[in-house]
This record gives structure tokens, sequence and C-alpha cells, in this order.
């Protein structure tokens, strides 16, 4: 059975799917509204939230360094924006004590080595690669090096991509998420059926779903189909500034998508029939044959 411990969870074939509500980037370098989200994912009955660590030098190349353009805060240099968006030590130690008593986990996407040390002194009980960093082998060996679970996402990538990757970190603690990284994406791109794939490939790796579409049914559906895990983007307003806003989903639809997951994991049953207790008064009442003959 593929599974695998994150925290005090089993995440898995049979286990309760784990819900992470993508904070990313959509505080906009606001605690008080990263609070807020975490308060909207716990009110959810989310599993945990996820943000992204970047070292802005590191990961922004540097011909785009001074490259002005309009924010929140007015307008200013990519670099200055970066990391006006970028939490510091002392921010992630209150986000750390805040989810802690909410009970939830947390982590983030690193996109960088120095981004990975950064977010150990907190001991994340895993970490995400997001898709554009699946080729980025060394990022990944620094990351599975932790020995900490290790959740990739595979948009934006080929078969061969994706196979190169995990031959080279193994599939010991790792986990995988079926995703199309499109902002958001339609429908037609989603692919579900990926998910039946990725299982039967790595059938030793818990295998799940990180969705950008609007609306709900179609995660809904990626859990029908076996994903052990649901990542989707949180917000508090899909209208707010910000390139992940309009593919994120607000609190009052992240209560429903966590509630009908709840839903859908008992009404999919263990697969074998029986007649329940609840059909045994109409059985009585409508068959005009009670059993099949004997021969």
């Amino acid at each position: 059975m593929a599974e695998v411990k994150i925290g005090q969870r089993l995440v898995g074939d049979g286990h309760p799917c784990y819900v992470i509500a993508e904070i990313g980037i959509n505080h906009n370098g606001s605690l008080d509204i990263a609070k807020k989200l975490i308060d909207g994912a716990a009110l959810s009955g989310c599993d945990a939230v996820k943000f992204q660590k970047r070292t802005p030098e590191i990961c922004v190349p540097k011909d785009q360094w001074e490259i002005e353009r309009d924010t929140p805060w007015g307008r200013m240099t990519y670099i200055d924006y970066r990391h006006k968006v970028e939490f510091t030590k002392d921010d992630y130690a209150e986000i750390d004590r805040y989810c802690k008593d909410k009970g939830l986990d947390w982590t983030a996407s690193c996109w960088d080595e120095e981004a990975v040390d950064f977010l150990e002194q907190f001991n994340p009980p895993f970490y995400k690669a997001a898709s554009a960093s699946l080729t980025d082998i060394e990022l990944l060996k620094k990351k599975k090096g932790t020995g900490r679970p290790l959740m990739i996402s595979t948009g934006m990538s080929s078969m061969d991509e994706i196979k190169g990757a995990v031959e080279t970190i193994g599939t010991g603690n790792l986990l995988i998420a079926h995703s199309t990284s499109t902002y958001p994406c339609p429908v037609q791109e989603l692919n579900l059926k990926m998910i039946n794939t990725l299982k039967g490939l790595y059938p030793d790796c818990p295998i799940g779903y990180s969705g950008h579409e609007v609306g709900l049914s179609t995660t809904w559906a990626a859990v029908t189909l076996g994903a052990t895990f649901v990542e989707r983007h949180i917000t508090l307003d899909r209208a707010m500034w910000g390139s992940d806003q309009a593919a994120s989903v607000e609190i009052g639809g992240m209560m429903r998508l966590v509630s009908n997951i709840r839903d859908i994991e008992v009404a999919l049953g263990d697969g074998v029939k029986k007649v329940y207790e609840s059909e045994l008064g109409p059985r009585k009442k409508l068959r005009r044959v009670q059993s099949l003959p004997t021969t």
C-alpha cells in the first residue's frame, strides 16, 4: 500500500485525503492576510497550509532585477517587489506558532537551496517542489536529503521528465501530484485520468492532485479517481491583486470543497455488495418475490 507519514498523519491509499490550502504568495506580503488565510483553512477543515519561499537574488534572473512594474506598493523594480512578498524569519516564526495553535501542518515550496536551509529551522513536516522545479534535480536532491517527505508536482512536464526526476531521487518518502500549470486551467486541459496513470507507474507513491481550475467539481472528481491528497490555492477574494488569485478558492468555497471530499470518501465505501438494514423495510414492502428460487 502506498503511504507516507506527514506529521502525525498517514497519507496514501486507504487514508483520508490530505487537503492542502496553498497560500503561496496570495498574502501579498501581509502577515495579517496570511493569518486570515490560515484561519480560513482551519475553518474549512484543511490539513495543511503551504507558502512559497524564494531567495530573490537567486530566483530572479539578473537582467530582470531593475525592470519596473506596478505593485500594491506603487511602481518599483522587480527585485524590490520580490523582497516585498517574502516573509522574514520572525514572520515565519509567527506563522509557525499560529499554525500550531490552529492544529495545521505548514510548509513551503522552496525555489532554491538557500530557501531549503532557511525553512529547515522550522522543521516542516514535508517539502513541496513546484512544477517549475521538477527538472531542477539538485534542488530536488537538496529537499530529499533532509530526510523529510517530498511532494512533487508534475505540471508543465513531459512523461520523460517525470520519469527522469523520479528515477533520480527515488520513490522512497515521495508523493507525486498530477497537475496542469495553467492559471486558471481550462477543464479540457485537466486530464484527470493521469491520476490513474501515475498510480500504475508508481504503486509505492501516494498520488494526488494539485489543481488550478475555476470551480470545485473537478477536484471532487480527482478524489473519486483516487487522489490521496489535494492542493488548491486559497484566497480571501479572487479579485485581489496577484497572479494566482483568479485560480484560487475563496474561504466559503474551501469549506464546501473539504466538506464534500469527506462525503465522497464515505460514499465510496469498500466495494463489497451488501444489503443495508435501511433497505430491509423497502425490500419487504416492494419485492413481489422475496428471494431467488432454489434449484
